[in-house]
């Protein structure tokens, strides 16, 4: 990309342009999950509080989120930084790969996302602040060398499912609970959702290298996919998210009383369907085809954080 297309995406000259490119740097799927991650734990902990009333919404719900987003940009941020070269080949619209940012454009956002990130979340509480600085960590030892446990299969997954499902789930719901009842206790319907978004999460984790193999195998990024191939990787994934699916509507026969079991059966049941429907036209030796799918796992996980709320007000 030429100097002037560059000097276009200065934000004092181009705004508009600046921000599309940033919007592709904050990974929007990614952004997405975040908010509704955030979203769906507050409502779940209104749902368990004994309070009548909402938390103020700017001293709660918009510090978490805002907390969240930006250790979100930071992570996927400095994974970027990390990947230029890779990315060239597995994903050139990034506006680093592509020139649209330059190294120290990108080097300011994740410096000033990771900062804005801690201290928002010490001012929110203090299991705000230990989810988000744990996130930081991991996201860190993720990208960075002389770690860089990306480079590792199983790390690699281990890293995004504990951050996704684990330290995410539970510490916003500490948060949320604490400051609506002043209590720590985690309800049984946390604890399922927190496993459910482990367990899926790994099938994102595993299946987000399978379009990105071209890469991955130049840089020697050792991924499942280079490992055991496309379709091993594929198939396991669809199972991953069946088994959670399959676990969701068990849990709604043994009629939990915390969660309502006729909603949580119906939605979960649809989503399995819809999810096997969608698989049957995937074509493996298509990298537009896989990284659409890849899309539709994504949307299937958000649209987790919209069910699972919702059984839980109905109960």
């Amino acid at each position: 990309m030429s100097q002037t297309n560059l000097s276009q995406l200065q934000p004092w000259q181009n705004p508009l342009g600046w921000l599309y490119a940033f919007w592709k740097f904050s990974r929007p799927h990614t952004i997405i999950g975040t908010s509704l991650s955030v979203l769906a734990l507050y409502l779940i902990a209104v749902a368990f509080s004994n309070s009548s009333s909402l938390l103020p919404i700017p001293h709660s719900l918009i510090i978490a989120w805002v907390a969240c987003l930006c250790g979100n940009v930071y992570i996927v941020g400095l994974n970027q930084l990390e990947d230029i070269e890779i990315d060239k080949i597995n994903k050139p619209h990034l506006p680093l790969a592509s020139g649209e940012f330059s190294i120290t454009t990108g080097r300011i956002i994740v410096a000033i996302t990771g900062i804005l990130a801690l201290v928002l979340a010490a001012i929110g509480s203090q299991y705000l602040l230990g989810m988000v600085a744990i996130s930081l960590f991991i996201g860190t030892s993720y990208s960075l060398p002389p770690i860089r446990l990306k480079r590792f299969p199983f790390w690699a997954a281990v890293c995004i499912f504990s951050v996704r499902g684990a330290i995410v789930n539970l510490g916003l719901f500490l948060h949320f609970h604490w400051l609506l009842a002043e209590n720590t206790s985690i309800p049984l319907a946390v604890w399922v959702l927190t496993l459910f978004i482990l367990v899926f999460t790994f099938a994102i984790a595993i299946f987000k290298d399978v379009p990105d193999r071209s890469g991955d195998r130049q840089y020697n990024i050792m991924t499942f996919a280079l490992q055991f191939g496309q379709l091993a990787v594929f198939n396991l994934s669809l199972w991953v998210i069946s088994v959670c699916y399959g676990g969701m509507i068990l849990l709604g026969f043994l009629r939990v009383q915390e969660i309502n079991s006729v909603f949580l059966v119906t939605s979960h049941v649809i989503a399995l369907a819809v999810m096997w429907w969608r698989s049957r036209g995937v074509d493996l030796e298509d990298k537009v085809a896989i990284a659409t799918f890849y899309q539709f796992i994504w949307k299937l996980f958000f649209f987790e954080y919209l069910m699972f709320p919702v059984a839980c007000l109905l109960a």
